[in-house]
């Protein structure tokens, strides 16, 4: 067994005297009680206690020896007498030794129960520390996995978020192209319709100079009569073909303008949807480093409340 240090032994004597006096010097403590306060194993609190006790059970204070007064008197008168007295002098004192060794012996019983009190108490919290210890291992691994399987998820929205940022910039420039698109058409048709305001003022034109030769020729012969008006009806015949060109080509037009605006309302669909997608991954990703964070926290108590 180990030699028991005096700063120990010190400690441990110190606590228990601070005990026996709060107690009113009415019992001595107990050895779990002296060690807990003193902070030292049970090995060197029960080895010290016994010396303590034993301290306090031998600080009687030394008689001065003396013969007594009866036994003056028998020896003067007689031997006997004085044999007699010494006898009952050792009898005495053999009582007296006999009622230490049994006070002795009831404190190493109170001792012995201590201590046996003390190793249970002990005992039982090792085995709770050892029970908390499982505990706190276990739901360290589970937050582990928790965090693990959050920082996954956490990854995977954001490959989602960029997913979705990349369709919405990609829907964006269609988007893009589709208005340059409609504006090129824009361009075209009012060119067309310019043109044919230039065509349909020509033929006005001709028209008017036609009809100015018709008047100028009605006093013409028959056949110079018919020569203008099949000049008029050719130039009205035209004069209809290009209006007929004019109304499909309007036609024409009008309807891809049609397809494009409905393009453009589906592109921005499309994006509006795509936007709604990434705020809805931005939010939960949010949530995920939010949850991550907390299990963070949790394995930090955790891990400081296991080092304690």
């Amino acid at each position: 067994m180990a030699q028991m240090s005096k700063e120990v032994r010190d400690r441990v004597f110190a606590a228990a005297d601070d005990l026996y006096e709060q107690g009113g010097r009415e019992g001595f403590p107990t050895v779990d009680v002296v060690r807990k306060a003193a902070r030292v194993n049970m090995n060197d609190a029960s080895a010290a206690m016994k010396e303590w006790r034993r301290a306090q059970t031998s600080q009687a204070s030394p008689l001065a020896v003396q013969v007594p007064e009866s036994v003056m008197q028998a020896a003067q008168s007689f031997v006997g007498s004085l044999w007699a007295q010494a006898q009952e002098l050792a009898n005495e004192s053999l009582r007296a030794a006999q009622a230490g060794w049994e006070s002795e012996r009831e404190e190493l019983d109170v001792m012995r129960q201590e201590l046996a009190d003390a190793y249970e108490s002990q005992a039982v919290e090792l085995e709770q520390t050892a029970t908390r210890l499982t505990a706190l291992e276990k739901s360290e691994a589970t937050a582990k996995a928790d965090v693990a399987d959050l920082r996954g998820k956490v990854a995977e929205v954001g490959e989602r978020a960029a997913t979705s940022e990349a369709r919405a910039s990609e829907l964006r420039a269609e988007l893009n192209r589709a208005h340059a698109d409609v504006e090129k058409l824009r361009v075209e048709r009012d060119k067309a319709l310019e043109a044919v305001k230039e065509s349909r003022a020509e033929h006005r034109a001709e028209m008017k100079e036609l009809r100015s030769e018709i008047d100028a020729v009605r006093a013409t012969s028959a056949k110079e009569r018919d020569r203008l008006s099949g000049a008029l009806s050719k130039a009205e015949a035209q004069l209809q073909s290009e209006r007929d060109q004019f109304a499909e080509q309007r036609k024409q037009t009008a309807q891809e303008v049609a397809r494009q605006a409905e393009r453009y309302t589906r592109l921005q669909a499309d994006l509006d949807a795509a936007r709604k997608d990434a705020r809805a991954f931005s939010e939960e990703a949010a949530q995920l480093r939010g949850r991550v964070e907390a299990l963070d926290q949790v394995l930090k108590i955790q891990s400081h409340t296991k080092k304690s």
